[in-house]
């Protein structure tokens, strides 16, 4: 092979490697917790998680990477593997939307419980230095709230100092902060005590096939909560990070 030969298939090779980075799509990780997951049989089950809707609020030119999963919390993503999952595919420009919470504060789940201003601050700062560390954007969310209303149907805080704490290293490390719990609130109450049933999974035995004994849950959310709490994120994102505002519909 002569030299302008070598040459030209070295200009080919770097062209056609650019135009294959160029291709690639900008990614949105979510590691999270149940309300924030992809469940099973969505076709049948009335459960859905906000990032499992998520996608139909995106442009064509980003990828929804959801990874959140049922029942983990800041501790048991990390040891179970889990983050070091999402670093291996992590590339610069990407975004990681963090959002645990619920289950740090399960005392009696070692394995899953953190302190609030220990660990579980601790946890969240890792998941932002090591994304930034990859050359893409940390995003913290707090955990979407409960529906717990008292007697005088008010509704009532779940969460303590965790949504307080991720607020706090928000600041610190200056990364975007969307206040899910503050503003899922509001959906909550605008809703009202009855009417806001129809954001979770409640349901009379008999009333739904997949719940055929009945279920009462107002932590997860059904269909319509899980659009609205999307909605509510996807507004939040388009007004507190500007440069993500192009990803979306």
């Amino acid at each position: 092979m002569n030299g302008k030969v070598l040459l030209n298939s070295i200009m080919f090779f770097i062209l056609l490697l650019s135009t294959s980075c160029m291709a690639q799509k900008t990614t949105i990780y979510m590691i999270g917790d149940s309300t924030m997951a992809n469940k099973k049989n969505p076709e049948t089950n009335p459960e859905h998680g906000w990032g499992q809707v998520l996608p139909e609020y995106v442009m064509d030119n980003v990828e929804v990477d959801n990874r959140a999963v049922n029942g983990r919390s800041s501790r048991s993503f990390l040891t179970e593997g889990r983050w070091d999952s999402v670093l291996e595919t992590l590339k610069k420009g990407d975004y990681v939307f963090i959002q645990f919470g619920h289950n740090d504060q399960k005392v009696k789940s070692p394995d899953r419980f953190t302190n609030p201003h220990t660990a579980y601050r601790n946890n969240l700062i890792q998941y932002i230095k090591e994304t930034r560390g990859k050359g893409a954007v940390p995003i913290l969310f707090s955990s979407i709230v409960r529906r717990h209303f008292n007697e005088e149907g008010s509704l009532v805080d779940t969460h303590g100092e965790y949504p307080v704490e991720a607020r706090l290293v928000a600041l610190e490390f200056e990364v975007p902060f969307i206040d899910l719990q503050y503003l899922t609130e509001k959906l909550e109450e605008s809703y009202g005590v009855e009417g806001s049933k129809k954001l979770h999974l409640h349901f009379e035995p008999g009333e739904h096939p997949y719940y055929e004994n009945g279920k009462h849950d107002d932590t997860h959310l059904s269909g319509l909560g899980a659009h609205k709490v999307a909605e509510l994120a996807v507004e939040a994102l388009k007004n507190n990070v500007p440069e993500i505002k192009k990803y979306f519909k």
